[in-house]
């Protein structure tokens, strides 16, 4: 088969799947700050709050739904989802650094990350139910990025230290059972990140996003 043959075959079968109504949906390109803000942002927030209620669901079982009628338990788990978000926009971004690393060999993408997440935590703000901790939290993530070394991290995994260890610390489940879950639930958060990966991987313009940030 020549290459116009084959050309016009995949043509020919985008034309027919569009017909049928079942074009391949494209996957949108992460290309500069604002975009990789909105895809950390959102799938931070996915996995944050996926992975909480799995957890309180599995603890709960039938009883679940019944625990949003108690409000302290409600407070609590607006606080958690919260606490364990800021650790996966955290996480997330140092994930997004490492893959820019492999590509240029050099972090000059720290000032690009650094905007990044301030105009995450800008957009999102201080949420009314997010509770004492949720500041200083922020302030932690901001800090992680500007110290971040990268170099350190010889695994696309290593990057996934904060959101499993938040998950532990801040469900709203006692301590003894905590102890027995530990290891369970921190490797579904682990677990959890793995499509996110591959999404940013697969989404990441990298040499686009490193030149708009040599340009700004």
């Amino acid at each position: 088969m020549t290459s116009e043959q084959a050309v016009a075959k995949q043509s020919w079968w985008k034309t027919a799947l569009s017909y049928l109504g079942l074009r391949r949906r494209e996957k949108p390109v992460v290309a500069d700050a604002a975009a990789l803000a909105d895809f950390v942002h959102t799938r931070a927030a996915h996995v944050a709050q996926t992975t909480l209620y799995g957890y309180l669901r599995a603890r709960a079982g039938v009883r679940f739904p019944e625990m949003f009628s108690n409000d302290e338990f409600v407070v609590s788990i607006n606080q958690a989802k919260w606490n364990i978000w800021l650790a996966c926009v955290s996480d997330l971004t140092v994930f997004a650094g490492l893959l820019m690393l492999r590509q240029s060999g050099v972090p000059d993408f720290r000032p690009a990350l650094i905007e990044t997440v301030d105009g995450i935590l800008a957009r999102q703000g201080v949420p009314d139910d997010a509770g004492p901790a949720f500041a200083d939290l922020a302030e932690r993530v901001r800090q992680r990025i500007r110290l971040c070394d990268w170099f350190a991290y010889s695994d696309d995994e290593g990057p996934f230290v904060e959101s499993p260890e938040a998950l532990v610390r801040w469900a709203p489940i006692i301590d003894e059972l905590k102890q027995l879950d530990d290891e369970i639930v921190r490797n579904s958060m682990r677990f959890r990140w793995n499509e996110t990966r591959k999404e940013l991987a697969r989404t990441l313009d990298i040499p686009v996003f490193l030149a708009s940030t040599r340009a700004a």
